[in-house]
């Protein structure tokens, strides 16, 4: 990595992630959401597909909304869970006939869920490397694809890991979203050997500024995430401390981000929960600055042009 000790937020770009509302109450929180982080000038948003397409109908009812609350561009994740390889293909039509070019090629997980084994669907996509492939014959799409600083759970090494993002990037991935991490130093040793794999797209860092640490350590134990002893040390008595636990952990994220760009990164893809409070103060810190309405909408507008 690049390390630039004077460099500082203005041109990082940003990208944010959603998740279907499941409640009315959600949903308006959702809206409140993408109203607060639009003001950062996001490049897209994404929105998440739940496990064998679970979520499909409020997925696409997400996106359709954003788009017609914003001039954002979004992506919808996809997964190869529980569908045929012509069910996918009909999914991506429908999808791409609402207004959607960007995907998010996943494996998904198994039906079983976390912890069981994965089976492939008959007929259908057996990895996000082939749904990749997949995707870019359908059309030209922009493809994204995930990547695990910490390696997939599911992964026999970390050199097995990055041997499926390669195919990943040679089915034609052209960005990959980090899993969350929290050591820079981890990110960085991985990056390393991304590179020296001869992987050359964007890793983009998934950033989680934490609402609730029980939770953050049920979810990265779930996906092979750790979260450090200092980590835990800075938030683990203020949990039950709504504003104090605010500060810790807005400071948390910010130092983070702020080292990230230290060294050189100039893209941040968020995990908010649905949530803008933390993020928006995680970047007030970081040194962002809000973007006026009129300029994002122009900005926008192109973009999606």
């Amino acid at each position: 990595m690049t390390v630039n000790p004077t460099i500082g937020a203005e041109g990082v770009r940003l990208s944010f992630e959603f998740f279907p509302a499941k409640t009315p109450e959600m949903e308006v929180q959702l809206w409140e959401t993408l109203e607060d982080l639009s003001g950062w000038d996001p490049d897209f948003v994404s929105v998440t597909y739940g496990a064998g397409g679970s979520t499909r109908t409020p997925t696409l009812a997400t996106l359709k909304g954003i788009l017609q609350r914003s001039h954002i561009p979004s992506a919808s994740h996809l997964t190869c869970v529980g569908s045929t390889r012509e069910e996918t293909h009909a999914i991506v039509e429908e999808f791409h006939a609402a207004g959607i070019h960007h995907f998010l090629a996943l494996r998904g997980d198994p039906r079983g869920g976390i912890g069981t084994a994965y089976e492939p669907h008959p007929g259908g996509y057996a990895n996000a490397a082939e749904l990749t492939a997949g995707l870019k014959a359908l059309g030209d799409f922009e493809i994204s694809v995930s990547a695990y600083p910490e390696k997939h759970p599911e992964s026999a090494d970390v050199a097995a890991d990055i041997d499926m993002l390669k195919r990943k990037v040679d089915a034609g991935a052209t960005r990959a979203l980090t899993q969350f991490f929290f050591e820079n130093d981890q990110y960085e040793r991985y990056l390393d050997k991304v590179v020296a794999a001869g992987i050359t797209i964007p890793i983009v860092p998934g950033i989680l500024p934490i609402h609730n640490l029980a939770q953050v350590r049920k979810f990265a134990g779930m996906c092979g995430a750790s979260v450090p002893d200092y980590v835990i040390a800075r938030l683990g008595t203020i949990d039950d401390l709504p504003e104090e636990r605010f500060k810790a952990a807005s400071q948390l994220a910010a130092e983070q981000v702020k080292d990230l760009i230290h060294r050189g990164v100039s893209e941040f893809h968020f995990y908010t929960m649905n949530r803008s409070a933390l993020v928006s103060r995680v970047l007030e810190l970081s040194g962002f600055q809000r973007v006026a309405a009129e300029a994002r909408n122009n900005t926008q507008s192109g973009a999606a042009a």
